[in-house]
């Protein structure tokens, strides 16, 4: 998205398996937008760990979609609503208890290509994992490529697992992508650094729900450390400009 051609864009990100990172990619993928000048407004729907919602300097609505396990479609009607008459860069973040009943909405009511008719533009954002997590990953992105009829989908591949690979191929490389690369706009790759350095303060960073910015403008880390934590601040944002928002 070029600086002050700002359209209404709306950012899902949506995964089936838990503690893979879907908080953070909202977080970076949020930074990134206001970064290049952009009117973010950033949802936090997950029922369970609202751990987008703990960023204060993101400004995140926190919106319950959920009566117990049951999506109440009628408070997806009003996050639709809301999406449809109000303008700006939406970031939403869904979390893994709901992301069937989520993306059944989106199709059942062809949510997508209402936002669309709107002059919306829609991304999903996934991502995929190293080790244990690996399958399940996969079998996210597979099932959201199954239903989007758009190259909307944007891969993060977090390698802070382990390395994403399937029998020694690259995920890249193997049938689930290639059965559905049409269906990927771009990637991101969160590559694993040495966790003693890189590894601990981006950790820090996560846990302490701090943006870039608020690191690097406290007292909070050393200058060493801020300057990792910008390193991967600028490797983050050159691949989200390679995307082609």
């Amino acid at each position: 998205m070029a600086k002050g051609k700002e359209g209404t864009s709306v950012h899902f990100t949506l995964q089936g398996k838990g503690g893979v990172g879907k908080s953070l990619i909202s977080a970076y993928t949020a930074q990134y937008f206001e970064s290049v000048g952009a009117t973010v407004k950033c949802i936090d729907t997950d029922p369970v760990n609202h751990s987008l919602a703990d960023y204060q300097g993101l400004r995140v609505d926190r919106l319950e979609l959920m009566d117990g396990s049951k999506l109440n479609e009628r408070k997806f009607d009003s996050l639709m609503e809301t999406l449809l008459s109000e303008s700006g860069t939406f970031i939403v973040d869904n979390g893994a208890s709901s992301f069937l009943p989520m993306a059944n909405y989106l199709i059942e009511n062809q949510a997508i290509e209402m936002l669309e008719d709107k002059g919306c533009r829609v991304y999903i954002h996934t991502v995929i994992t190293g080790g244990p997590a690996h399958a399940e990953t996969v079998k996210g992105f597979m099932d959201l490529a199954k239903q989007t009829k758009q190259r909307n989908l944007v891969l993060w591949l977090n390698e802070f697992f382990g390395p994403i690979e399937y029998k020694g191929a690259a995920f890249v490389d193997t049938d689930a992508y290639k059965m559905f690369s049409d269906k990927v706009l771009g990637k991101v790759v969160l590559a694993k650094r040495n966790y003693d350095t890189f590894g601990k303060d981006i950790e820090l960073l996560a846990s302490g729900h701090q943006t870039f910015d608020e690191a690097l403008k406290g007292s909070g880390f050393q200058l060493m450390a801020k300057q990792r934590i910008k390193t991967v601040q600028r490797d983050v944002y050159s691949q989200l400009d390679e995307v082609g928002f």
